[in-house]
């Protein structure tokens, strides 16, 4: 899970140094393109034999999967990788405590992480070098959070495919959805670009959806979504390293405080949950 967060983030971190060429839209089409090729290659799955209804869930998850990964590359461009991505990190968060209040019923402990971590967030709104926090960066941020709880969701059903078939469908899905607009933007591009922004795109989608799409497949295959959900909790740190190493994204001692404060919810959440399960 380590690697798959910090291959994510390392991806996200790459694909933001062309947003100014081919925007968010562009980076999430060659990251679903790139990881349909990878994954495709692979898998070859054999879609005929499966059925469409066995895919449905695959299918569906290739629909979140854009609109995840277009949003919060939106909110990237606006707030900044760390916080974009901590604000994303309350989608895995809810799953996790929901999933546990659903097991036991409501929790103070769940309540209190719940508290902190919308404490956290709070802090990471706050005012940063004396401008005020982008009000649509947040929103899509926010919409990457519920899509990313769905994505935990649809992708837990993938996994009753064999292999990462699952995560090949998804890729494929996505493809088609966003090929026509990325051929148009790279079509517009000058052709010096061009190269650069390919690469970029590549490295881009092994890094942030081939890898880290198939790694999770075979977690979520040997851990519950709940605890899934809960160590979630790398992101944030990966995103602020990340975003400080590639884009020099510097954070405010509000923004680490409230990055810290999410994560700890999370931790808090785990310890509680175990607590739980072995007192029970």
């Amino acid at each position: 899970m380590v690697v798959s967060a910090s291959s994510v983030q390392a991806g996200a971190a790459f694909g933001a140094t062309v947003f100014p060429l081919v925007g968010p839209f562009g980076v999430a089409a060659m990251r679903q393109l790139v990881s349909a090729i990878a994954l495709l290659a692979i898998a070859r799955p054999p879609l005929r034999r499966i059925g469409l209804k066995r895919l449905t869930p695959a299918l569906l998850l290739g629909l979140v999967l854009v609109g995840m990964n277009t949003a919060l590359y939106a909110a990237v461009e606006r707030i900044g990788l760390g916080l974009a991505v901590t604000i994303e990190f309350l989608g895995p968060l809810t799953v996790a405590l929901a999933a546990d209040g659903a097991r036991r019923g409501p929790r103070r402990q769940d309540v209190g992480c719940a508290a902190l971590a919308l404490g956290g967030v709070v802090a990471l709104t706050a005012p940063l070098g004396g401008h005020a926090m982008d009000a649509l960066g947040l929103l899509l941020g926010a919409g990457a959070a519920a899509l990313w709880a769905a994505y935990i969701l649809l992708n837990q059903r993938a996994g009753a495919l064999p292999g990462v078939t699952g995560t090949a469908v998804a890729g494929l899905t996505g493809t088609v959805l966003t090929l026509p607009a990325l051929v148009v933007l790279l079509a517009r591009l000058p052709p010096g670009q061009l190269p650069h922004v390919l690469l970029i795109g590549a490295v881009t989608g092994v890094l942030s959806s081939a890898l880290p799409y198939s790694l999770d497949l075979v977690i979520l295959r040997r851990l519950p979504r709940s605890l899934f959900g809960l160590l979630q909790s790398v992101h944030p740190v990966a995103a602020a390293v990340f975003g400080l190493i590639v884009l020099g994204q510097h954070l405010g001692a509000a923004q680490i405080l409230g990055i810290a404060a999410v994560c700890s919810a999370n931790v808090l959440a785990l310890v509680a949950s175990r607590s739980g399960a072995g007192s029970g």
